[in-house]
């Protein structure tokens, strides 16, 4: 199960062949991952696509990347609510949130 990550070394946190496989699992598992592996935004796409809400434990800068939140969110509208604030004065976040049924903090 992916969150058995949390109890895996550091070195293996940071191993992206681990990760990728732990997020396949569970996408929360990325609450686990390294700080690198949670700015990875092949890694970050991978959890939020099995579960939206991983997107919460991916890096600020990730989150405040309107383009990749707009990317995740074609795999996973859920990731919308996990979005950073700011850009939720973006009408096309806004106008997304609100095609997908989401509500708007």
């Amino acid at each position: 199960v992916g969150s058995m990550l949390q109890y895996a070394s550091d070195d293996l946190q940071a191993d992206k062949e681990v990760v990728l496989q732990a997020v396949r699992e569970s996408g929360c598992a990325l609450n686990y991952a390294s700080d690198n592996l949670r700015a990875d935004k092949g890694v970050v796409l991978e959890a939020v696509r099995k579960r939206g809400a991983a997107l919460e434990y991916a890096s600020d800068d990730l989150r405040e990347d309107k383009d990749f939140v707009l990317e995740a969110a074609r795999e996973n509208a859920c990731v919308l609510e996990h979005a950073s604030a700011n850009l939720w004065a973006d009408k096309d976040l806004v106008l997304l949130a609100i095609r997908c049924q989401k509500p708007i903090r």
